[in-house]
């Protein structure tokens, strides 16, 4: 089955969709990634910021060592600062075009990802294409949502990257990232996906696997 991307809706009769929804489609939900959350989990800016920290520590205390001048020293520090500001500015300002330009939408019917810094496009997902729905917390309310699709959906990792689940190159999950409210949403997702299925009475039997300490919450299809 071909990958259901569409990447051109510069103009969005609704926003977050590529066309207006068929009628008795409902939009449940709509939410973006939080910036902070993808440049820290995804970005690893406290990371990137703790290693040039250490490499001015490490000058300074090299250059006390071998008895260099303060300038010289300051002037180190001062290089290794600015090199700093200018990676971390531009991660930065990635994780905030990020959240600008992504918008995830559930309805009644489907999940709707809009995506894109450099090249904008639309993945749409029926619920009839969803085997399972995972939710993983990154600490406080933050957390994702991980969405398994049947095998003849054909996606790119590399495409939907960052709103795909790591490590997972054969089988791509699309995945809405980095949300500040996870549970929200993963509520309005599992309800919407089982009901859905309950509906039709084509589809496969539902079963809600229970969340544990271990492992995410999971709605799957059996």
């Amino acid at each position: 089955m071909s990958q259901f991307v569409t990447r051109e809706h510069e103009i969005e009769p609704v926003p977050g969709l590529p066309g207006l929804p068929p009628a008795g489609e409902i939009i449940l939900w709509q939410g973006r990634p939080s910036a902070k959350l993808l440049s820290r989990h995804l970005l690893k800016v406290r990371w990137i910021g703790g290693y040039f920290a250490a490499l001015a520590v490490w000058a300074v205390v090299s250059g006390l060592h071998d008895g260099r001048e303060i300038g010289g020293m300051l002037f180190s520090v001062a290089i290794l600062a600015a090199l700093a500001a200018v990676l971390i500015g531009m991660i930065e300002l990635f994780a905030w075009a990020v959240e600008k330009t992504t918008l995830y939408t559930i309805t009644t019917e489907r999940v709707v990802m809009r995506f894109g810094v450099a090249l904008s496009m639309t993945l749409n997902l029926p619920f009839r294409q969803i085997t399972a729905v995972s939710t993983a917390k990154l600490g406080g309310k933050g957390g994702m949502i991980a969405i398994a699709v049947s095998p003849e959906t054909r996606l790119s990792w590399l495409i939907q990257w960052p709103h795909v689940r790591g490590w997972r190159f054969s089988r791509p999950e699309p995945s809405l990232v980095y949300l500040p409210d996870v549970e929200k949403a993963a509520t309005v997702l599992s309800t919407a996906f089982v009901q859905f299925r309950a509906s039709h009475a084509n589809q496969p039997r539902i079963s809600v696997a229970p969340s544990m300490p271990s492992a995410p919450a999971a709605v799957a299809a059996e």
